[in-house]
């Protein structure tokens, strides 16, 4: 098991880029009721310091590891989502949904279906359930459908993260932590934008919603550095 201060020293420095760039999102907080290229570049730098962070590892690692090459890919739709909702009132939210949604398919995808995890799953179905029976009173139109297959999508995306959580043992793993606390904190973003955009305004609603997405993010993209299938044992599962 490697210990969180070896991991802080290894993997800190590399992180460096995203903690400014967040930072200068927030310090310079820029109005959304006036979208601009500037601004769009502003809400996308900590995910462009995120690829540079799982490049900083080598495009080596990234071809030799097919669960970090699909957060990479995450990360990139992430990004052209995050373009998409800054222009959202110019009739952008759906496309920036689509991405988002491709997004969790990827990171579900790189999470992989081992261990099974069927009482996780249960549990993430269940709570999934409830977030869009809250919703569903406010929704109309087309989103009454779109938001309940995107809901379906993070939840999905969700159990898979934390389908391989241990908090205790020889088998615990850090990786797996961030993997899990990336996904929590990535339904937390997501139902507070759904809450404040269908049903009422929710206080503070964009220092919320950002700090938990820059949060996940940052911890999805960490979980790949310890990537749970090297190649070798991909191909094997594939072959079997």
């Amino acid at each position: 098991m490697v210990s969180p201060v070896t991991v802080v020293k290894s993997e800190g420095p590399k992180l460096v880029p995203f903690f400014k760039a967040t930072c200068v999102y927030f310090v310079l907080w820029l109005p959304s009721s006036s979208p601009s290229w500037v601004s769009t570049l502003i809400k996308c730098l900590p995910i462009f310091c995120l690829w540079l962070f799982l490049l900083a590892h080598g495009l080596g690692f990234l071809l030799a590891h097919p669960s970090a090459t699909r957060i990479f890919v995450g990360l990139v739709f992430s990004a052209v989502g995050d373009a998409f909702l800054i222009w959202q009132d110019q009739g952008y939210f759906v496309h920036g949904l689509l991405m988002f949604a491709v997004t969790h398919m990827f990171y579900a995808s790189a999470f992989g279906m081992r261990p099974l995890a069927l009482r996780t799953g249960l549990v993430m179905a269940v709570l999934s359930s409830l977030c869009y029976a809250l919703l569903y009173p406010c929704l109309s139109g087309a989103f009454t459908y779109l938001v309940g297959v995107y809901v379906a999508l993070i939840g999905f995306m969700g159990w898979r993260a934390m389908a391989g959580l241990r908090l205790a043992g020889a088998d615990w793993r850090w990786t797996e932590l961030a993997a899990g606390s990336g996904a929590l904190l990535f339904i937390i973003s997501d139902l507070t934008i759904a809450l404040n955009k269908f049903c009422f305004p929710v206080p503070y609603s964009r220092a919320l919603i950002m700090s938990t997405y820059y949060a996940a993010q940052m911890l999805v993209a960490l979980s790949a550095v310890e990537s749970r299938e090297p190649v070798e044992h991909y191909r094997l599962s594939k072959a079997n």
